[in-house]
């Protein structure tokens, strides 16, 4: 990348339209990150993803779960989930809102 794209608000990321039959829009892309933002995650454990992730949260609460525990989430927190890592939200509250970082290479 040889530019710096300009801030993105949450008001202006709430506004994004995922494409059809996703629900996080995308904010960023480049050959080694993947900048995404979801209003609602999809409930209950998602598809392991071939990258490792990080998730941070921009509004709201939720259970998040993962293959070794479980914890309730809010704002500002921050979660990594490695590639191949069984992983998943649930008891969201209404505002729930995450900021998705997929980086690195498929492992």
């Amino acid at each position: 990348m040889d530019r710096t794209p300009p801030p993105v608000t949450l008001t202006a990321a709430r506004t994004l339209k995922p494409p059809e039959g996703s629900r996080a829009a995308e904010v960023f892309r480049d050959d080694s990150i993947w900048i995404r933002f979801t209003a609602r995650p999809t409930s209950g454990p998602q598809t392991p993803h071939s990258r490792d992730e990080v998730y941070i949260v921009a509004s709201g609460t939720a259970r998040y779960r993962w293959d070794s525990g479980e914890t309730m989430i809010g704002p500002g927190d921050m979660i990594f989930a490695a590639a191949h890592t069984p992983h998943g939200y649930d008891q969201f509250s209404d505002d729930f809102s995450v900021w998705v970082v997929f980086y690195g290479p498929e492992k």
